[in-house]
């Protein structure tokens, strides 16, 4: 079978909204890397993205009589993990929030230093962190363009915002970058 022959993605939902489990692995198998990896460098953290790409499928397999065809399921799905993404940092924040308030109250706060165990990587897994700590009106702009290499025309039409707008979020998310870097280009010795 060649690669003209292949369903395609509406034809695999359909399928699996009937009932079908290989058509839904099907679909899975064909989006599951890039996803993995779009969401691996909005969190930064690849075990993280994997729950997160197992979630977005789960969610798709649940919702997919509300999925409207429009040749692009992919966009769809990304806009799925992005969702998910989001709410995790909004629990995050919560739980932040409660933590401190509770461990500060009782007097049992903790703040373990952070050393690095190797050097090797170390401005790899710094650039990750400085990019999963990017706001995410910024940040999925920024690696949707920057990493997986997708148009401001794409971009605009993913995230319902103006192409000039997505423009300025990857501008502006790029100067945070280099703020949050700066240490590392400098060669200082605190970074």
């Amino acid at each position: 079978m060649t690669a003209t022959d292949q369903p395609d993605d509406a034809s695999l939902l359909s399928r699996a909204s009937a009932g079908d489990a290989a058509a839904f692995g099907q679909l899975v198998d064909r989006h599951k890397d890039a996803l993995v990896g779009y969401l691996t460098r909005l969190v930064g953290c690849p075990e993280g993205a994997e729950d997160l790409a197992q979630e977005s499928f789960l969610r798709l397999y649940e919702h997919r009589d509300r999925y409207v065809e429009q040749g692009r399921l992919g966009g769809y799905l990304y806009t799925i993990a992005t969702n998910l993404v989001r709410s995790r940092e909004r629990q995050k924040k919560r739980r932040r929030f409660l933590r401190s308030v509770f461990l500060s109250s009782n007097g049992h706060g903790h703040d373990a230093p952070q050393q690095a165990s190797l050097l090797v990587g170390e401005l790899q897994t710094a650039l990750g962190q400085a990019v999963a700590s990017l706001p995410v009106h910024y940040r999925v702009p920024l690696v949707l363009h920057e990493i997986e290499g997708w148009s401001y025309k794409e971009i605009s039409a993913f995230s319902r915002c103006r192409e000039g707008t997505v423009k300025s979020r990857i501008h502006r998310g790029r100067q945070m970058l280099k703020e949050k870097l700066g240490p590392y280009w400098r060669g200082d010795s605190a970074a």
